[in-house]
Protein backbone atom coordinates (compact mmCIF):
# COMPACT_ATOMS: atom_id res chain seq x y z
CA UNK A 1 0.00 0.00 0.00
CA UNK A 2 1.21 3.57 -0.54
CA UNK A 3 3.10 5.15 2.33
CA UNK A 4 0.84 5.10 5.37
CA UNK A 5 1.18 8.80 6.13
CA UNK A 6 -0.44 9.85 2.85
CA UNK A 7 -4.10 9.00 2.35
CA UNK A 8 -4.31 10.89 -0.93
CA UNK A 9 -2.07 12.70 -3.41
CA UNK A 10 -3.27 15.90 -1.68
CA UNK A 11 -1.24 14.83 1.38
CA UNK A 12 2.03 14.60 -0.56
CA UNK A 13 4.48 17.48 0.00
CA UNK A 14 5.61 17.11 -3.62
CA UNK A 15 2.03 17.70 -4.80
CA UNK A 16 1.58 20.73 -2.53
CA UNK A 17 4.86 22.16 -3.82
CA UNK A 18 3.78 21.62 -7.45
CA UNK A 19 0.44 23.32 -6.82
CA UNK A 20 2.07 26.31 -5.11
CA UNK A 21 4.48 26.77 -8.02
CA UNK A 22 1.67 26.52 -10.58
CA UNK A 23 -0.29 29.16 -8.67
CA UNK A 24 2.78 31.40 -8.49
CA UNK A 25 3.27 31.13 -12.27
CA UNK A 26 -0.42 31.77 -12.84
CA UNK A 27 -0.22 34.99 -10.83
CA UNK A 28 2.89 36.09 -12.74
CA UNK A 29 1.18 35.30 -16.05
CA UNK A 30 -1.69 37.66 -15.24
CA UNK A 31 0.72 40.48 -16.11
CA UNK A 32 1.65 39.11 -19.54
CA UNK A 33 0.37 41.11 -22.54
CA UNK A 34 -3.05 40.23 -23.94
CA UNK A 35 -1.53 39.18 -27.26
CA UNK A 36 0.21 36.32 -25.42
CA UNK A 37 -3.07 34.93 -24.04
CA UNK A 38 -3.34 32.05 -26.53
CA UNK A 39 0.37 31.34 -26.82
CA UNK A 40 2.96 31.91 -24.10
CA UNK A 41 0.47 32.53 -21.28
CA UNK A 42 -1.45 29.38 -22.18
CA UNK A 43 1.73 27.29 -22.53
CA UNK A 44 3.30 28.29 -19.22
CA UNK A 45 0.02 27.78 -17.34
CA UNK A 46 -0.60 24.41 -18.99
CA UNK A 47 2.85 22.96 -18.37
CA UNK A 48 3.08 24.24 -14.78
CA UNK A 49 -0.36 22.86 -13.93
CA UNK A 50 0.44 19.56 -15.57
CA UNK A 51 3.18 18.80 -13.03
CA UNK A 52 0.65 18.41 -10.21
CA UNK A 53 -1.79 16.59 -12.49
CA UNK A 54 0.88 14.01 -13.38
CA UNK A 55 1.71 13.52 -9.67
CA UNK A 56 -2.00 12.97 -8.96
CA UNK A 57 -2.21 10.47 -11.83
CA UNK A 58 0.88 8.67 -10.52
CA UNK A 59 -0.88 8.30 -7.17
CA UNK A 60 -3.72 6.56 -8.96
CA UNK A 61 -1.24 4.11 -10.49
CA UNK A 62 0.41 2.86 -7.29
CA UNK A 63 -0.82 -0.68 -8.04
CA UNK A 64 1.27 -0.60 -11.21
CA UNK A 65 4.88 0.34 -10.38
CA UNK A 66 5.95 0.92 -14.01
CA UNK A 67 2.96 3.21 -14.64
CA UNK A 68 3.61 5.03 -11.36
CA UNK A 69 7.21 5.73 -12.39
CA UNK A 70 6.11 6.67 -15.91
CA UNK A 71 3.68 9.31 -14.64
CA UNK A 72 6.31 10.74 -12.30
CA UNK A 73 8.75 10.83 -15.23
CA UNK A 74 6.10 12.77 -17.18
CA UNK A 75 5.76 15.19 -14.25
CA UNK A 76 9.52 15.75 -14.30
CA UNK A 77 9.35 16.35 -18.07
CA UNK A 78 6.67 18.99 -17.52
CA UNK A 79 9.04 20.73 -15.11
CA UNK A 80 11.62 21.04 -17.88
CA UNK A 81 8.99 22.36 -20.28
CA UNK A 82 7.89 24.91 -17.67
CA UNK A 83 11.51 25.99 -17.22
CA UNK A 84 11.73 26.51 -20.99
CA UNK A 85 8.64 28.72 -20.99
CA UNK A 86 9.96 30.59 -17.95
CA UNK A 87 13.17 31.36 -19.84
CA UNK A 88 11.05 32.53 -22.76
CA UNK A 89 9.18 34.93 -20.48
CA UNK A 90 12.52 36.41 -19.40
CA UNK A 91 13.62 36.78 -23.02
CA UNK A 92 10.37 38.63 -23.74
CA UNK A 93 10.97 40.79 -20.64
CA UNK A 94 7.70 39.71 -18.98
CA UNK A 95 9.46 38.60 -15.78
CA UNK A 96 12.85 39.48 -14.30
CA UNK A 97 15.90 37.26 -14.37
CA UNK A 98 15.76 37.16 -10.56
CA UNK A 99 12.16 35.92 -10.59
CA UNK A 100 13.07 33.27 -13.15
CA UNK A 101 16.09 32.14 -11.13
CA UNK A 102 13.88 31.80 -8.04
CA UNK A 103 11.35 29.74 -10.00
CA UNK A 104 14.10 27.59 -11.52
CA UNK A 105 15.52 26.85 -8.08
CA UNK A 106 12.11 25.92 -6.76
CA UNK A 107 11.45 23.69 -9.79
CA UNK A 108 14.84 22.02 -9.32
CA UNK A 109 13.83 21.21 -5.75
CA UNK A 110 10.52 19.82 -7.03
CA UNK A 111 12.38 17.72 -9.61
CA UNK A 112 14.60 16.26 -6.87
CA UNK A 113 11.48 15.41 -4.84
CA UNK A 114 9.92 13.64 -7.82
CA UNK A 115 13.13 11.74 -8.54
CA UNK A 116 13.29 10.63 -4.90
CA UNK A 117 9.77 9.23 -5.33
CA UNK A 118 10.88 7.44 -8.51
CA UNK A 119 13.93 5.97 -6.75
CA UNK A 120 11.81 4.89 -3.77
CA UNK A 121 8.78 3.79 -5.79
CA UNK A 122 8.63 0.49 -3.88
CA UNK A 123 7.55 2.47 -0.81
CA UNK A 124 4.62 3.94 -2.72
CA UNK A 125 3.53 0.95 -4.77
CA UNK A 126 1.72 -2.09 -3.46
Amino acid sequence: QPMAFAKSFNDLEVYKHAQALAQNLFELSLRFPKEERYSLTDQVRRSSRSVGAQIAEAWGKTRYPKHFVSKLTDADGEIFETQHWTETTVNCRYISTETAEDLTGRYQTLSRMINTMINKSDGFCS
